[in-house]
């Protein structure tokens, strides 16, 4: 066996956490050609296989998940000292994983979140997929269940209503867009999926290509409502679906919690959440809310 390359093990990594290069390139900023040939480089090294390549994406086999496991081990170790020269050794990061809709909102008032004076900075992982807290990938992660592991803690944020939403302005019509099945990783999006009595116009693999496409006219999405209801090019098509309606929770480390930046970015968190209570159980936004 070659020695490997941490360069490659970190383009592993985002390639087996994204599940497929696409993803990764976008996380990485390589290109997928480049990617592919890294990959490759890298089973070359091993010497045995680390993906099943399909038209999907990138699934990892069983020496894949073993090596994946080891590698996650030996990013953690090395993120201190990363975070340490990012931060030019004195202004630690707090990373915040949520989903793209959550994610959106909190940037949109990202001013309660962070002020120039504080001794930290903060950095968005945003991603529909769950982020490894307790090896670190990220110190709070927003969430819509509450954690098992022992060595995670959570906080109750707020209830989140769904609802169908169509563009405004656009004669309603019979046609739907959604994520498509292979890229389905939430409720709603496999809620949609799920419907029979729907005819799907367009399919989009991100939360963000499904937006626009409602936001064009080209069929009706279902949406969080603290994401529609704030559109005003956006209405909705009908009444909440009851059976999507969950419970956002802050999830933490044990251990990070106690850090000093980390627990006032929970509770600034806590705060704008509450006062955006109803416009996140589907109550409708007061005009000019965020």
């Amino acid at each position: 066996m070659k020695n490997l390359s941490w360069d490659d093990l970190r383009i592993f990594i985002s390639v087996a956490r994204g599940g497929g290069l696409s993803a990764a390139a976008e996380e990485t900023g390589s290109s997928p050609a480049t990617i592919g040939r890294r990959m490759l480089t890298l089973e070359e090294a091993v010497g045995r296989p680390l993906f099943l390549r399909r038209r999907t994406g990138y699934t990892l086999t069983g020496d894949g998940e073993a090596l994946y496991k080891r590698a996650l081990g030996m990013e953690a170790s090395a993120r201190p000292i990363a975070e340490w020269l990012e931060a030019g050794g004195h202004r630690p990061v707090v990373r915040i994983s949520a989903g793209t809709w959550t994610a959106g909102f909190f940037a949109a008032n990202f001013a309660r979140l962070w002020t120039p004076e504080d001794a930290f900075r903060i950095a968005f992982k945003t991603t529909e997929a769950r982020l490894d807290i307790a090896h670190r990938e990220v110190e709070i992660g927003l969430r819509n269940g509450r954690p098992d592991n022992p060595s995670l803690a959570a906080r109750h944020a707020v209830t989140i209503a769904y609802a169908p939403f169509r563009a405004r302005n656009h004669p309603p019509g019979e046609s739907w867009v959604a994520i498509a099945p292979d890229d389905a990783r939430t409720r709603s999006a496999r809620w949609v999926n799920a419907q029979e009595n729907i005819q799907i116009a367009a399919w989009a693999n991100a939360p963000r290509t499904l937006y626009d496409l409602i936001g064009s006219g080209t069929g009706t999405g279902v949406l969080p409502c603290f994401a529609g209801d704030r559109d005003p090019h956006l209405e909705r098509a009908g009444d909440e679906i009851a059976e999507l309606r969950e419970e956002q929770w802050i999830v933490m480390h044990n251990d990070d919690r106690y850090r000093p930046e980390v627990r006032t970015v929970i509770d600034r968190i806590v705060a704008v959440f509450k006062s955006h209570a109803a416009l996140f159980a589907g109550e409708r936004p007061i005009e000019g809310e965020l």
